[in-house]
């Protein structure tokens, strides 16, 4: 869901020195703060910016709780999504500077680790029974639930429709096969054009890496174990190297970030891409002149999947003392009022059902939620999902620069043993 999560958070590190002075930064340096029961410290990523963006709505919902609970103090920190796990992992060195309440998507190698609140614990049954059960099921490790999921995220293909205009093109790909013949037919028209944006740097690799795995048939997980080197999964990590040595990408697919590939095909330089409910926003604010429209991501067959992401908040045990103070916060962050704002300025697709009703006309709600009957998701509820991740943040890119798709995905299962 930065956007979404991206991610990895593979366990604590072995203390070092950049890891000593990382420490003092953020409300980790305020570590009186944290023997207060009524102070709640608050970790969590920058899904956008700006004067409305992450921070801004934070601060407005913290200023909001405070009112209706002047005892209680929330400290807001906020973090990019390249940094905030390097962030989590320094902050977990010690008990003084890990956060209460933290915003990510990976949250069971926390809950393995005994280090959670279940969700039953920290939030009213009222705030449950309002989660719609498939994704509170993605927050659940034998049948306790341990997070909050956030958001939704799913994918779907933005194309340029001028474009597609002026190279011929009168329908959407629904195949792999005629997503390159479209390609190729968008990177001719030159002037700087790409026909497709394929993100395979560091910030969200196993984004893009699971459309195509996914397309193929693939899955991470068999529902039990970690699935990585499959023969559908071979099959995707293939078909993405194809359209990259196809030369009909942006240049250096491999270490492109997905916010890079984005604000080229904002900026009407790429011809395709697959995007997630945000950018609907981000087309409104910096280039609402664009044409452009959206279609079902292509697959292998053009049979329909996409892929799911749904950020979660999870709340740590720690001395036990902040338990009162983290279940308000959280109950009052899934009023319907305030979290239905919160989801639609940050164009996602929200999770409770009273949300759901309030944001029934919202766009992003309108075109994204079709695609979740189709949506796989990652297994962020199996313990080392977290070091898969990271490994796919770090081998995939090189099969645009030489690699074998069998030898990455080798590697990247060494990440799970």
């Amino acid at each position: 869901m930065k956007r979404r999560l991206h991610r990895t958070l593979t366990g604590v590190a072995v203390l070092t020195a950049a890891v000593l002075a990382a420490s003092s930064c953020g409300f980790g340096s305020k570590s009186s703060d944290d023997n207060d029961p009524n102070t709640v410290k608050l970790l969590v990523p920058s899904y956008s910016d700006g004067a409305h963006g992450t921070k801004a709505l934070w601060d407005n919902i913290i200023s909001g709780f405070h009112d209706k609970n002047p005892g209680i103090k929330v400290d807001l920190q906020i973090e990019s999504w390249n940094s905030i796990n390097d962030v989590v992992r320094t902050k977990l060195q010690s008990q003084s500077t890990t956060p209460d309440i933290l915003n990510i998507d990976a949250y069971s190698t926390f809950a393995k680790d005994k280090l959670l609140y279940s969700a039953k614990e920290v939030t009213s049954d009222a705030t449950l029974a309002d989660i719609q059960p498939a994704f509170a099921q993605n927050a659940t490790i034998d049948g306790t639930q341990w997070a909050l999921p956030l958001f939704a995220s799913t994918r779907t293909l933005f194309y340029n429709s001028e474009l597609f205009e002026k190279a011929g093109i009168t329908t959407p790909p629904k195949t792999w096969a005629e997503l390159t013949d479209d390609a190729k037919k968008i990177q001719a028209l030159g002037g700087g054009v790409s026909g497709y944006g394929l993100p395979l740097g560091s910030e969200e690799a196993q984004g893009e890496t699971s459309i195509w795995t996914f397309g193929a048939g693939g899955n991470w997980s068999d529902g039990g174990n970690l699935t990585i080197d499959t023969p559908q999964n071979l099959a995707g990590v293939k078909a993405m190297k194809a359209i990259a040595d196809a030369g009909v990408t942006q240049p250096n697919p491999g270490a492109t970030d997905r916010k890079d590939v984005i604000n080229a095909f904002i900026q009407g330089k790429i011809g395709m891409i697959e995007g997630l409910p945000p950018v609907l926003g981000m087309i409104s604010d910096k280039n609402p002149a664009l044409k452009y429209a959206t279609a079902p991501s292509p697959t292998e067959t053009g049979a329909p999947v996409t892929l799911g992401v749904a950020d979660h908040l999870m709340a740590f045990k720690k001395d036990g003392k902040k338990q009162d103070s983290i279940r308000k916060f959280l109950d009052y962050f899934y009023t319907a009022d305030v979290y239905s704002n919160f989801v639609k300025s940050e164009h996602f697709i929200p999770i409770t059902k009273s949300a759901v009703t309030a944001l029934a006309d919202d766009p992003v709600t309108k075109i994204f939620a079709a695609t979740l009957p189709v949506a796989k998701f990652y297994p962020s509820n199996n313990p080392k999902w977290g070091a898969v991740q990271g490994a796919i943040k770090q081998q995939m890119g090189t099969i645009a620069q030489g690699a074998d798709p069998a030898d990455v995905l080798k590697k990247i299962t060494q990440a799970a043993s």
